[in-house]
C-alpha cells in the first residue's frame, strides 16, 4: 500500500485524514475500488509512552462506518521497546484477522526503518 496524509495535526484534539491505496489489483478499499481513506482526532498523548486515537473510516457501508479507538502503548523490554496496540469497536465489516495482518505488516515496516537509523 501507498500513503497519503492529507492532514497531520499531532496535538491532543488534534485532527488527522489520511488515505492508504492498494498498489496490487484485486485490493479492495473501504472508500473506493482501491481506497481506505480515514479520519481521525488524538483522544491522548504522552511523550514516549501512549497514543489514542478516535479514528472512523470515509466509507457509504454501514458495516465499515463508526468510529474506533486505537490504543498504541509503548513499553519497555530488553534491548528495545514493545508496541501494544489495541482497537476498541472495531467495525463489524472489518475481520479482526485482516486487522491483525495489518497491524503486524505496519509494525514490520516501522521497524525496519527505525531499525535503519
Amino acid at each position: 500500500m501507498n500513503c497519503h496524509v492529507h492532514e497531520f495535526d499531532a496535538r491532543e484534539a488534534g485532527s488527522f485524514r489520511v488515505s492508504l491505496m492498494y498498489d496490487a489489483a484485486g485490493g479492495t478499499g473501504k472508500t473506493s475500488a482501491n481506497t481506505d481513506t480515514y479520519h481521525g482526532r488524538f483522544v491522548k498523548l504522552v511523550a514516549d509512552n501512549q497514543v489514542v486515537e478516535a479514528v472512523e473510516f470515509e466509507t457509504t457501508d454501514p458495516a465499515l462506518q463508526g468510529e474506533m479507538l486505537i490504543t498504541t502503548t509503548l513499553v519497555d523490554a530488553d534491548g528495545g521497546t514493545d508496541v501494544r496496540i489495541e482497537y476498541d469497536g472495531l467495525p463489524r465489516g472489518v475481520s479482526a484477522a485482516d486487522n491483525a495482518i495489518g497491524t503486524r505488516m505496519a509494525l514490520v515496516k516501522l521497524a525496519e526503518l527505525v531499525e535503519s537509523g
